[in-house]
């Protein structure tokens, strides 16, 4: 029943874990958008947990221990200036603005879920 319970919670714990992730790795290529060489990176996280969702129709069924957010390099939008850096500084503030919102928007989540927890363990 508990693993019921708190299912939602665990997929929102790793899916702030990715965002918070996601803050850092963006804040490096923010870092780096200067650095001649440096290659863009991102971090993936939904589509693993999309692929899981998928095979089992039900966030209780999903094993979330096993889907954790990886950072890499982000060769599919490779826009290489002269010094071989491919950092855009519009698109990593735009990506962390987004990101700042689903961090906010899981946060809330949680609060949510832990306020329901606490309706049904105290309803008895």
């Amino acid at each position: 029943m508990f693993n019921r319970l708190y299912s939602n919670t665990n997929i929102l714990e790793k899916a702030l874990d990715a965002s918070w992730l996601r803050n850092d790795t963006i804040a490096d290529n923010i870092a780096n958008v200067d650095t001649p060489g440096y290659k863009r990176k991102e971090v993936e996280f939904e589509k693993y947990l999309e692929k899981s969702m998928a095979f089992n129709k039900s966030p209780s069924k999903v094993n979330i221990e096993n889907i954790q957010p990886r950072m890499v390099m982000a060769n599919d939008k490779l826009q290489t200036r002269m010094d071989e850096n491919n950092v855009d500084i519009d698109v990593e503030m735009t990506e962390m603005a987004k990101n700042s919102i689903r961090y906010n928007t899981l946060i809330s989540q949680v609060s949510a879920e832990f306020k329901r927890i606490n309706i049904v363990l105290n309803s008895r």
